[in-house]
């Protein structure tokens, strides 16, 4: 059996020990490296279950907020401001003699604007007013003439019963002349008559077949005359049969343009069609208008609506009747409008543009289009908060509001 070394083995002994001892401290380090990173994953893990916890709470809450509040209320911040407004036109022509108001002023209904100038309109009503007393007298000349036409037509009627008696004398006459002439003639070759004899009955007769046609001449002319006369009483009787003079046509057409100048003369005067606020003045003092140049408008602030465009994927459920909450960027969330719908536009803003989107195209991309709603709003919160056209508003429709 070999003998051992005591050197040999203390030192083999000792190489041992040093070679436990690094491999306890580098398993104490691995240990201690590895605790933190136990430690972020166990953090990051818990974070991660707070934020999915988190995220469904969320959507819970949304879901339950959709379903009490969110599906029973449109909205929408493209909405603005409007009004009818009027637009004040010169129905007249003549100068401007005044201008009483500017813009941004407030006017009531019936407040005067501008004057005109008078002159051309006074001559028109001196004109028409004298063209009414004309149309007046001739008829009244009309009138008068139809009595002496009426006494003319019975001076003819006269006229041709003296011409008959006188053609029936002339007729007998004739007759008479006639009758002597034959009994003589028959005893001229019995020379009992005598030439000079024979001679004067045959110019009695000639002398009386000329008187015979000078009164049946005179008979046609008679006739001829009374016709004529019933003629013009006829014609005269038919400008104002059945009619006085105030129905008269000629009177009733002098009239509407004596009337006429009168309305003109009134229109001198421009007075506001509406309360409101003056604005697009256009007019100065000295200019001359024509017949519907423009004075100004009216803009009517008390009865402001609003326009709100809502999507097309909105409008389900909207009907006209329901209430409606606004709100104005001028005044900020605390001022809140209340009204109600009161209709829908005929068509979305791209269908009324100036140039309408063609969706016949092959480049055609599907757009979520916008229909204007109509919301009436309380005149007692326009007078309080007034607004102006056009201002920016945020509009929510209560869906489950009555209709």
């Amino acid at each position: 059996m070999a003998d051992h070394n005591p050197t040999v083995q203390a030192a083999a002994d000792q190489g041992d020990s040093k070679l436990s001892l690094d491999k306890e401290n580098e398993n104490a380090t691995e240990n201690t490296d590895s605790q933190p990173d136990k430690t972020n994953k166990a953090n990051r893990k818990r974070w991660l279950r707070y934020l999915a916890i988190g995220l469904i709470v969320i959507a819970i809450i949304y879901a339950i907020w959709y379903f009490l509040v969110g599906s029973r209320h449109a909205t929408t911040d493209n909405a603005y401001t409007n009004a009818e407004s009027a637009q004040v036109m010169a129905l007249v022509s003549g100068p401007v003699a005044q201008v009483f108001v500017s813009d941004t002023q407030q006017v009531q209904k019936g407040d005067l604007l501008v004057r005109l100038n008078p002159d051309d309109q006074v001559i028109a009503l001196a004109k028409a007013e004298a063209d009414m007393a004309s149309a007046e007298r001739r008829f009244g000349q009309t009138s008068a003439s139809s009595d002496a036409l009426s006494q003319a037509v019975m001076a003819q009627q006269a006229s041709v019963e003296q011409a008959e008696a006188n053609y029936l004398a002339a007729q007998s006459t004739y007759h008479r002349a006639e009758t002597d002439y034959n009994r003589r003639h028959s005893l001229v070759e019995s020379g009992a008559v005598s030439r000079d004899e024979m001679t004067a009955v045959s110019n009695a007769l000639e002398k009386a077949r000329a008187a015979l046609l000078q009164s049946h001449a005179a008979v046609d002319q008679a006739h001829a005359a009374k016709e004529q006369a019933i003629g013009n009483f006829e014609a005269n009787q038919a400008l104002i049969k059945n009619t006085t003079v105030s129905t008269n046509p000629q009177v009733r057409a002098a009239k509407a343009n004596l009337d006429q100048a009168r309305l003109d003369n009134s229109r001198l005067e421009i007075r506001a069609p509406m309360a409101g606020v003056v604005t697009q003045r256009q007019v100065q003092v000295g200019q001359r208008v024509n017949v519907g140049t423009p004075i100004a408008t009216i803009v009517p602030i008390e009865q402001i609506y609003v326009d709100a465009n809502f999507k097309e994927t909105q409008l389900g459920k909207v009907k006209v009747g329901q209430t409606a909450t606004v709100k104005s960027d001028l005044y900020g969330g605390d001022i809140v409008y209340h009204g109600h719908v009161v209709g829908f536009s005929g068509g979305t803003g791209a269908a009324f543009s100036l140039i309408p989107a063609q969706n016949a195209t092959g480049n055609w991309i599907k757009v979520v289009q916008r229909l204007p709603v109509r919301i009436a709003l309380d005149p007692k919160e326009l007078r309080a908060h007034p607004l102006r056209v056009g201002l920016s508003m945020e509009a929510d429709i209560d869906l489950s509001s009555k209709n």
